[in-house]
């Protein structure tokens, strides 16, 4: 069955003539005035990602994302997408964005935990929520409300546009049996997971993913992690690292973020601003699953490529758990931004904690065991 579409000129015509041939039925001598339509305004943003092109489903998000708006708009809300690097330096996104230089970034929060630690809240923190979990707690938690007061400070407005699930834990050069072998390790990793390991011995640096690699092969560092099996694939780790370690237990369930200027936001039409956020919540769905069925495919292929697959160690999942916990104890005492999240956040945790391992843990682990059982 075909479908006919009206042009524009039409439906003006039918908002401007139908009230009249109403009044005009009811009154006769009275003409009712012609409706006016409001033409919305022109926009073009500039959009600076965090990740290269060749992070294809974190990108491909960003890149869902603008062309939904601009189709929402009829084209009127363009965003252009940049590199890192290819509007300002990618060092200085976040002050550009927070300065109106750029509109808005594609990027994770905890990259921002120099400037304050609280920035590790809206992206992943180390034994936090998995992916449902934070989508959850700033979905309909609180945590919107939470993030909301703290980008204020950064006159900013920050919207999830995707999440990767957990992450696996990384590629080592050597194997890791306990904890006492990770001491004088030289890592590159991201977020508070980097400042624990920190306390457990290791070197940490949070180099950009393009240089990474290179870093591994060279011996510079002596491990790496990144997100998943289906682009740690394609950025070839496996080649100079065999061991591949998880859980990533400092990315449960790290969310992708927009970070956009607030001023710029306020300036949308309303239809604008909806646009942008029914966008980026489609993104955020779309993005996870895509990571499921992405990932499911490749750590089957590295696999077969003679990829070591490997737990970490329990006494160091004990130790960074510990250490964990500690760290956040020492940044609610100093850090009033953090500490203002960090209770309810972890309120919030405690309690999902405990209904999730009723229904969703005895689910998961009772058909987990039996296919395991080949059952």
């Amino acid at each position: 069955m075909g479908v006919k579409y009206l042009d524009r000129r039409t439906i003006l015509k039918a908002a401007t003539i139908g009230p009249g041939i109403a009044a005009t039925s009811g009154a006769g001598s009275a003409l009712a005035a012609p409706a006016v339509v409001t033409t919305p305004p022109e926009v073009h943003w500039r959009l600076q990602s965090s990740f290269p092109a060749q992070i294809d489903t974190i990108r491909g998000g960003t890149e869902a994302i603008v062309r939904t708006v601009g189709v929402l708009t009829g084209g009127r809300f363009q965003i252009e997408i940049g590199e890192p690097g290819d509007f300002v330096p990618a060092e200085e996104t976040f002050d550009a964005v927070q300065a109106g230089k750029l509109q808005a970034q594609q990027t994770c929060s905890y990259y921002y935990i120099d400037r304050d630690p609280a920035f590790a809240f809206g992206s992943s923190m180390p034994f936090g929520l998995n992916a449902r979990m934070q989508n959850a707690w700033i979905g309909e938690g609180g945590g919107q409300h939470l993030l909301d007061s703290f980008y204020d400070h950064y006159d900013m407005v920050s919207f999830v546009a995707g999440n990767t699930g957990v992450q696996m834990g990384g590629w080592f050069r050597k194997e890791i049996r306990s904890l006492p072998e990770i001491a004088g390790l030289k890592m590159r990793i991201a977020g508070l997971g980097g400042t624990v390991l920190e306390r457990l011995g290791v070197q940490t640096q949070a180099m950009r993913i393009e240089t990474t690699y290179a870093a591994l092969e060279r011996g510079t560092i002596d491990a790496a992690e990144w997100g998943g099996p289906s682009e740690d694939e394609k950025l070839g780790f496996y080649r100079v690292a065999p061991y591949y370690y998880y859980p990533g237990w400092w990315d449960g369930g790290p969310a992708i973020h927009l970070l956009v200027n607030k001023t710029a936001f306020e300036a949308l039409p309303e239809s604008f601003k909806l646009a942008l956020k029914a966008s980026a919540a489609q993104s955020s769905q779309t993005m996870l699953a895509r990571y499921d069925v992405r990932n499911n495919q490749a750590i089957r292929s590295l696999l077969d490529k003679g990829v070591q697959l490997r737990p970490f160690p329990t006494d160091l999942m004990q130790a960074a758990y510990k250490a964990s916990f500690e760290l956040y104890d020492e940044l609610a005492a100093s850090h009033p931004h953090f500490k203002t999240i960090y209770g309810p956040w972890k309120a919030f945790r405690d309690q999902i904690y405990q209904s999730f391992r009723v229904a969703e843990y005895a689910f998961d682990s009772f058909g987990f065991a039996q296919q395991a059982k080949g059952l």
